[in-house]
């Protein structure tokens, strides 16, 4: 998915350090055949090229992604402000009740051992001093959820991130 670069990069600069840009951060879902699909988000980090890693204040929950869609989306990020400068990758830190329900029937989502540390996205962005800039993270349910020999149900996120 194409990132439309919204500034160019300068480096750091002190004007940037005083004037921040402002991030906030929204998911949605496409369609699939389950009646619910619950992930829990427990945080949401950037990655600065300036400062390294930066946890953002998150609005940590269990969401169901199926009533993500359709243009409804739940944030996860509020606007905030975030240092102004290039940034590298996302990562959405999924905690451990995650679910998926059929009729009446509830499946445990189990995560791989390397989603357990966070999934992280690229996105090379530029954030502009004194912008708001909203990642939109397109969470495809049909493509995460795999089924396994026995029966039982892994959760392997798939995430497509764009800015608007």
């Amino acid at each position: 998915m194409t990132l439309v670069v919204l500034g160019m990069f300068f480096g750091c600069r002190t004007e940037d350090a005083m004037n921040p840009a402002r991030i906030s951060i929204v998911m949605h879902d496409m369609p699939v055949d389950y009646d619910s699909v619950f992930v829990e988000i427990v945080g949401v980090e950037l990655h600065s090229e300036s400062t390294g890693w930066i946890s953002l204040n998150t609005q940590t929950g269990i969401y169901d992604l199926l009533e993500l869609q359709n243009g409804v989306s739940a944030s996860l990020v509020l606007p905030q402000d975030f240092p102004a400068g290039q940034i590298s990758q996302v990562r959405f830190i999924l905690g451990s009740n995650n679910s998926l329900f059929i009729g009446p029937v509830e499946f445990p989502l189990e995560l791989s051992s390397q989603d357990e540390s966070g999934l992280k996205l690229n996105v090379h962005q530029y954030l502009a001093p004194g912008t708001l800039y909203t990642l939109i993270a397109d969470f495809d349910a049909s493509e995460s959820i795999h089924v396994n020999g026995n029966g039982t149900y892994k959760l392997k996120p798939v995430i497509r991130a764009s800015f608007q």
